[in-house]
């Protein structure tokens, strides 16, 4: 089933305009980073540690470079986006200077509830995002929010049955290589979707939950349970089968090729600078967005690497809106 903020005669448009943006070198799906500040205390990430005096440096508005850029993909994310109270404003701003887009939101679910959900529905949010990496009390620890865990599977329940789109965004780490299936199981009873990335110590150098040659049989062997799930049951996944079968090369060191991110995705933080990459500096203001060249880059394996490199397929898009 689509998401309830796409039907099928959209794919014609979204097709128009996302060859009209690859024809032209223009980023298909830009991050809006509204906030560096997150109230998360995540061991792998910094911005819990942004200076709440930032706050005053933040953007009031993000319609000129959505203008400018004119995206097919639209993604709110910090930090934590849920601090900022205008977010609501920002969102509905972007909603009516973008026609043509689908839009989502990345939040750690810790102050989202149904309530604002609606709202920001109603102000043009397609998808919600949540993060989750544990299925239990590790994910509070991991997040430093006691209770986290329930309460992520019950807004993500209550929100899904008002008929509004819900994935869990879940990284895969050196201690939750059993819980990924599970997870993913867990979701499709919820008729949520699973998104997954690979951790990185690229945020702040923590190497606590690298994957490395002794998870490797273990990685390989989720890998196939994960394909083999996507072919059972289409629209819980939406990372390519592309990106999941080229996890075991990207641990192995064997992905050789250029990263192309700064091309198709593009990030905006705050402050309106723009950078290629979520865990590289910034390059100035986005006006002066030129493109980025390919690098030679294996810090990650980020959708922003791995899904740029997929094979083009009719169906990619599909798995990113389809809802279980």
């Amino acid at each position: 089933m689509l998401s309830t903020r796409f039907k099928p005669w959209d794919l014609v448009p979204f097709s128009y305009k996302y060859a009209k943006l690859r024809l032209a070198k223009r980023p298909v799906l830009v991050h809006f980073e509204v906030t560096m500040r997150c109230n998360a205390k995540c061991s792998f990430c910094d911005y819990w540690k942004t200076p709440a005096d930032r706050k005053a440096h933040e953007l009031k508005s993000f319609v000129d470079a959505a203008k400018h850029f004119d995206p097919m993909l639209v993604t709110w994310t910090g930090g934590e986006p849920l601090l900022r109270s205008d977010l609501e404003d920002l969102v509905a701003a972007v909603d009516r200077a973008v026609r043509t887009k689908y839009t989502t939101l990345i939040t750690h679910g810790a102050m989202l509830s149904v309530e604002r959900a609606r709202a920001l529905w109603q102000a043009g949010v397609s998808q919600f995002n949540i993060s989750l990496d544990y299925p239990d009390a590790r994910h509070d620890a991991a997040r430093g929010i006691p209770g986290l865990t329930q309460k992520i599977f019950a807004v993500a329940e209550r929100i899904r049955a008002e008929g509004m789109t819900v994935r869990f965004n879940t990284v895969i780490k050196d201690d939750n290589l059993d819980d990924i299936l599970p997870l993913v199981q867990a979701a499709e009873r919820l008729r949520v979707g699973m998104n997954l990335s690979v951790y990185t110590d690229s945020k702040n150098g923590n190497r606590a939950h690298l994957l490395g040659p002794d998870h490797m049989a273990r990685v390989e062997a989720l890998v196939q349970q994960l394909l083999a799930f996507k072919r059972r049951r289409r629209g819980t996944i939406s990372n390519s089968d592309h990106y999941i079968a080229n996890i075991p090369r990207y641990l192995r060191g064997e992905m050789t090729e250029p990263c192309l991110s700064g091309q198709d995705t593009i990030h905006i933080d705050p402050y309106g600078h723009v950078r290629r990459c979520p865990d590289f500096p910034a390059d100035g203001h986005w006006s002066t967005y030129e493109g980025y060249a390919p690098i030679k880059c294996d810090l990650c394996y980020y959708a922003c690497r791995g899904e740029a490199q997929a094979p083009l397929r009719a169906n990619r898009f599909l798995d990113l809106v389809a809802s279980p």
